[in-house]
């Protein structure tokens, strides 16, 4: 199936006159930065319990910058499984008294109401998920809008960026905490495994690497 089915089912009102670089950048798609920490490793059945997004902006020399994000903790769906193993992991407490959770129907439109904000004032039609293995993280994704119904998801469905490959291009290193020390950005190790986190870390760890594409001469023409 061709993804240029998807191309224009998004509604969004494009300013007119001269074409943001950023539209012309990604061919009209603006990357968002996506993170969740699940009940497992199953979109369909396990948990989403925590999710952030993190919008990418680029200045004048048309160099990316991560620029602000949205961070939920969430309410198991009902029904959901959730491992124990995947708790301890992510040391995610569901009974703590400040958890302050919200329903994935929440956190979701939120998100999304933000981003068509950020499509708009960039002149994108759709936003293109960027993760960390990014397939978990757009398959959890997925799975939590077809639960809740919620229609006009900015985000394309299948297509997506992964920074564990453009880590492993750029640096040789595909777990993203050595990714981040290979390319120069702080990491802590105690504050990996939150969805805001690793999230910011994952936004710095791609503007980085397409950066350094441009100023290797990899890109520079804003209206090819």
């Amino acid at each position: 199936m061709s993804e240029n089915l998807y191309d224009d089912e998004l509604d969004v009102s494009l300013p007119s006159g001269p074409r943001h670089p950023m539209a012309a950048r990604f061919r009209g798609y603006l990357p968002v930065v996506v993170d969740v920490e699940t009940g497992g490793f199953n979109c369909a059945t396990d948990a989403l319990l925590e999710i952030a997004a993190t919008t990418i902006g680029m200045d004048e020399q048309g160099l990316l910058f991560p620029e602000h994000t949205l961070f939920f903790r969430v309410e198991p769906f009902e029904g959901a499984n959730i491992e124990q193993a995947a708790l301890e992991f992510t040391g995610i407490k569901l009974d703590h008294p400040l958890r302050m959770a919200v329903s994935e129907e929440h956190a979701l439109t939120e998100i999304f109401r933000s981003l068509r904000k950020s499509l708009k004032a960039n002149g994108c039609k759709r936003a293109v998920l960027v993760g960390h293995n990014s397939s978990f993280d757009l398959g959890f994704l997925n799975a939590a809008v077809a639960r809740t119904g919620i229609k006009r998801n900015p985000f394309h469905p299948f297509s997506s960026f992964d920074t564990a490959t453009l880590a492993g291009l750029a640096y040789g290193q595909t777990v993203l905490a050595k990714a981040c020390q290979s390319a120069g950005i702080e990491f802590d190790g105690r504050e990996a495994h939150s969805a805001r986190y690793d999230t910011e870390k994952t936004a710095e760890l791609f503007c980085g690497i397409v950066n350094r594409w441009k100023e290797m001469g990899g890109w520079m023409d804003f209206d090819d």
